[in-house]
């Protein structure tokens, strides 16, 4: 049998984020909606990974897996430590694995939507 997801009605709001994170040129709020993580991240422009993270994270490039990534707006690229790239812009889903290097393309700010499931 499946072990059912969503057991209780909730509702949250990034209005109210149970999390907020000011990191350089990043703005990340959190909600907790059963086993779901759910982040909404604001890029400025300008905006890189490796610029940004490398020393907050301890990585060269982020380890993170994305499994539901979505770009509500602007446009953002993702390259793979082997080289492939993709670029996603408003309305694309994706899966995004780990080992990449992330930036804003163009001058519009990016919003996105990325969910994670907690490990158990």
């Amino acid at each position: 049998m499946t072990k059912q997801l969503v057991e209780e009605f909730a509702i949250k709001s990034f209005e109210k984020p149970d999390n907020l994170q000011e990191l350089p040129g990043l703005r990340l709020e959190s909600v907790q909606l059963g086993t779901f993580q759910v982040h909404r991240m604001t890029f400025k422009p300008g905006w890189r990974w490796t610029d940004s993270l490398p020393d907050i994270m301890g990585t060269d490039t982020c380890e993170f897996a994305h499994p539901v990534w979505m770009v509500l707006s602007g446009r953002f690229a993702v390259q793979m430590n082997d080289g492939r790239l993709q670029e996603y812009g408003p309305g694309d889903l994706g899966m995004i694995p780990p080992g990449h290097d992330a930036w804003v393309v163009g001058d519009e700010p990016v919003v996105a939507i990325d969910i994670q499931m907690e490990q158990t």
